[in-house]
């Protein structure tokens, strides 16, 4: 445990080594990068790396959709001319479009937050013109209020108003129904997403991460920690009194 930062050496640790050297030991030949570090995750759960890539090696579903999606990193990247630098030309859009066509995928769910009602239009004309079935499931179906939920009138986001709450297990259970062979998560809110995902017979991919704050983009709070989200090194989101109150 670092004192400084209290983070456990993890593989995040070797953000310092790629950037110095430019590769780590995990992106680089056997014996030709750098050394492992002594805290490496890949010695004491080497087993475990071991089986989990002979399961690629069959002919079952998990085998074929590692290396269907291995195929799709492949494409999304460009050569450039006289160089060894490689360029990005697809989009995530794309990405997982090109999934759905070496999957076989035709059916694809998508579980939508309320709020994103105008862009799950936007890409389903976008799956339907590349000759797939767009399928959308929204958050608040049934409109159930907050209420029923055992809450408070205060737990909502305008109180003493009909709010409904969100249903993400109906979502996932209704593209069940639906026999979607693949779901896409747009937007829904941290922890709908998990039920969904756990409930859902078909795989999950998530295109859009909501973050109300960031206009859905909530790697930009990576980059800025230093200046504009410092403040999460150095105070709580929620205290424990806080949560004792909620």
């Amino acid at each position: 445990m670092s004192e400084k930062t209290g983070v456990k050496p993890s593989c995040s640790s070797c953000s310092g080594v790629f950037q110095k050297q430019g590769a780590t030991n995990c992106w680089s030949e056997p014996g030709q990068g750098p050394a492992k570090p002594g805290y490496c995750p890949s010695d004491p759960h080497a087993e475990i790396i071991r089986e989990a890539f002979e399961s690629y090696r069959g002919d079952d579903f998990d085998a074929r959709l590692a290396r269907m999606a291995a195929k799709v990193e492949g494409l999304c990247y460009q050569p450039v001319p006289g160089s060894d630098a490689v360029n990005a030309r697809w989009t995530r859009v794309e990405d997982t479009i090109a999934l759905c066509r070496l999957m076989g995928f035709k059916k694809i769910g998508i579980a939508t937050c309320i709020g994103l009602l105008d862009e799950t239009r936007r890409l389903s004309e976008i799956l339907a013109a590349q000759g797939l079935e767009p399928f959308s499931a929204c958050c608040k179906a049934g409109s159930i209020d907050k209420l029923d939920l055992n809450l408070k009138e205060e737990n909502k986001v305008r109180p003493n108003t009909f709010e409904p709450a969100c249903n993400p297990i109906a979502q996932a259970r209704i593209c069940n129904a639906e026999q979607t062979d693949m779901n896409i998560i747009m937007g829904l809110c941290v922890g709908h997403d998990m039920l969904f995902s756990k409930y859902a017979d078909a795989p999950v991919t998530t295109l859009v991460a909501k973050d109300r704050v960031t206009g859905h983009n909530p790697v930009s709070v990576l980059y800025g920690q230093n200046f504009y989200y410092k403040r999460l090194q150095k105070q709580p989101v929620l205290t424990d009194e806080e949560l004792k109150e909620i």
